[in-house]
Order: structure tokens, then sequence, then C-alpha cells
């Protein structure tokens, strides 16, 4: 089986930073490298079917969990803080729960552990707008993209996902065919019996609808030890929207 591409970053305790949706490691380069300036040994991981790691028809939380096993064993690994965004927070989360010797820390950005109905449809439609045979620029894709998808924070998300296959043509790095096709899998939920006894932190967006305050039970069924806290000023991109608060609360989380 192949491992996951990563950017290591640092020296010191393991913490595995896990991306979103059509996300990719790179996303995580400004915070992991603070992370790694406190003491820690970053490892920002591309999950399969997206960034620079491996493409498959196989895509949903119990073999994106068993990839972070083999890449932990592969990295001579045994236990490691992990955190995950959106999607990554579900992958971590299913991790935890199958592997809990193996988590030392778990925090969550954004995410609770219960079933999202499918809602990146518009995404997916615009990104289907984009021709590669007409394209010779990551311009002409913004453009191009902001005709069906108006905000430009979303498109420039989208667009780091660019790159040259070959001298004059671009495509996306992430595996789109499958990322269409699997939408369903990305709202699943872990096993409603599953739980994680360990340290976790739940960090959700003041202005998210992601993680409500209803939501805080079943966080903590599953979950008993968690803290929940709300980063201000922030969305469901919480990490990038306000990147201090967000680094201040995990940092002292970890560092407790």
């Amino acid at each position: 089986m192949e491992i996951l591409h990563s950017n290591i970053l640092g020296e010191g305790k393991p913490l595995l930073i896990l991306h979103g949706f059509l996300g990719m490691s790179d996303n995580w380069k400004t915070l992991g490298s603070q992370f790694a300036e406190e003491g820690f040994l970053v490892h920002l991981i591309d999950q399969r079917n997206h960034g620079k790691s491996f493409h498959s028809d196989e895509f949903h939380y119990q073999a994106l969990a068993e990839d972070i096993e083999r890449y932990m064993n592969h990295h001579n690994i045994s236990s490691a803080s992990l955190i995950g965004h959106s999607m990554g927070g579900k992958t971590a989360m299913q991790f935890a729960v199958t592997h809990p010797e193996k988590v030392a820390e778990l925090i969550v950005a954004d995410i609770a552990p219960k079933f999202y109905p499918p809602h990146h449809q518009y995404i997916i439609n615009g990104l289907k707008t984009l021709n590669f045979d007409e394209l010779k620029s990551r311009k002409e894709a913004d453009n191009a993209l902001a005709e069906s998808l108006k905000d430009w924070g979303i498109r420039q998300f989208l667009l780091k996902n660019l790159y040259w296959v070959e001298k004059g043509k671009l495509g996306f790095r992430f595996n789109f065919k499958v990322l269409q096709d699997r939408m369903e899998e990305i709202g699943e939920n872990i096993n409603s019996t599953d739980s994680f006894d360990g340290a976790s932190l739940f960090l959700r967006g003041s202005k998210s609808e992601y993680i409500l305050p209803n939501d805080y039970a079943v966080i903590k069924t599953h979950f008993p030890k968690a803290t929940i806290k709300t980063v201000d000023n922030a969305g469901h991109w919480l990490h990038a929207e306000n990147p201090k608060d967000f680094f201040n609360y995990a940092i002292e989380f970890l560092n407790r």
C-alpha cells in the first residue's frame, strides 16, 4: 500500500495535521511552522485523493484512518497529537476511536461527530465548468470560476490545487472524479457506539454552523473528556480566518 505524502517541519513531539475536503497540506504551512517553533515535529499530510498523495477509488473514513496508521508505522511514530479540520477532523476522530493508544491528544477544528448532508455541490458544479483544454493560466481559471463562485477566498483555496500537468496544460492535484462521486462519504459519521477517552479539544468558528450548541452533547458522548471552545470572528475556515486565536487555543491545549 502507498504512503501518504507529507511535508515535515521541526523536531520534537509528533504532531499530525489533516486538511479538509478539497484542501491540501500546504494550507497549513504557516501554522505548521508555528507549531514547529514550539517544539513539535509537525507532519503536514495530504490525505488520499488530495494534494500529492495517491489517488484511489476507495474513499471513506475507515480507509482514511487506515492511511494514518500506515503513515505512522512507516515513520516509526508510536503516538502523536492530531489536528484535523472538517473532513480531516472526521478522519482524526475515526483514527482516535479506532487506535486510541496511538493518539496523545486530539484537536478537531469545526466539525462534530454527526452526519452532515452533502452541501458542497455548488463548489463541485463550479469546478466542473473549468475546461483545461482552453485555460492557459491561473488567472484565466480564476476568471472562469468567478462566474459561478463569487467568493474570492473560496476560489483562491480551490485554485491552490492547480498545477501544470504538462507544458501548457493545467489540472487539479485532487482526484476530482472520485471526490465528486463520493460526496456522501464526506458527511458520514463515526459509529454511534465509538468513543475516545483521551484528551480532546473541539474548536468551532463563531460564524460557522458546523458545530452548534445542541451538538455539544453528542461530542461529549463520543469524546467524554472534550473541551469545546469558540474561535471569535471566524467561520468554517477558522484556522485561516483567525489563525492567532486558533493557534493560541491549540498550543495551550497541547502544552497543558
